[in-house]
């Protein structure tokens, strides 16, 4: 390719020595910052055992029912054992904990430093704080048997085509995807169909990889079936892949 009358400046042909030097040791540290996020997650988390990540609205206030529907689900299963991780602010985070911190298991926050709505719930046994999205995002993934999501804006939407793109392309083990909400995840789930797998943008069976469940009891009792079916502990094979989020 030929890039001629482009002037492309590399670090090193920098001529200010000074700023050379400073953009060098920024970045430099910055790396570092990076590796200790994953460092302290893998560090904190590696031994939790089973668990479930749960997503949703940071603007979903305690009187709605969706956060009493949110704290229901995760006290349900920190009482039979599953750890419950959320990104550990307000909304549908905080029900989330909440129900997991009055629950028997272990109730985790991983906490991103963000210049609005973020703010650390107080129900976490186990709170990690995160500069670096994808590092964040990588501990969402790597540590969960199921998601679950409830209604979000934008980060929520991010947070779900993240997991299903992972598991669409094997990047990450299949494990139940439960949708909560029928009213307000419907109109997008017909758009899938009608728009994406109509045109061949996805295959047919990529719809089965979600469900949408609105009962707490039913979301329970289908990430059990699910279980009763597969190995919640990932093969050899899966463990490598996910090395590779």
């Amino acid at each position: 390719m030929n890039d001629s009358g482009k002037r492309i400046l590399k670090l090193r042909q920098i001529t200010d020595k000074d700023k050379a030097t400073a953009l060098k040791a920024r970045e430099s540290w910055h790396m570092f910052t990076i590796m200790a996020e994953f460092i302290e997650s893998t560090e904190r988390l590696s031994a939790l055992g089973p668990a479930v990540t749960i997503f949703g609205s940071a603007r979903i206030k305690p009187e709605n029912p969706y956060y009493q529907q949110c704290v229901d689900v995760a006290k349900r299963l920190s009482d039979e054992g599953f750890a419950v991780i959320s990104g550990g602010g307000p909304g549908i985070m905080e029900a989330a904990n909440r129900g997991a911190f009055e629950g028997a298991s272990a109730s985790v926050g991983l906490n991103i430093e963000l210049p609005h709505e973020q703010k650390t719930n107080p129900w976490q046994n186990i709170s990690l704080n995160f500069r670096h999205f994808f590092a964040r995002k990588v501990s969402f993934v790597k540590y969960a048997d199921a998601y679950i999501i409830f209604p979000g804006g934008f980060g929520t939407m991010d947070e779900l085509m993240e997991v299903l793109t992972l598991i669409q392309t094997g990047k990450s083990k299949r494990i139940p995807v439960i949708l909560v909400g029928t009213g307000f995840w419907q109109g997008f789930l017909d758009w899938i169909r009608s728009q994406m797998a109509d045109m061949g943008l996805i295959e047919d069976k990529d719809l089965n990889l979600v469900q949408v469940i609105d009962e707490p009891a039913n979301i329970v009792d289908a990430i059990f079936a699910f279980y009763e079916a597969h190995d919640i502990e990932p093969s050899d094979e899966e463990r490598q892949r996910m090395l590779y989020l």
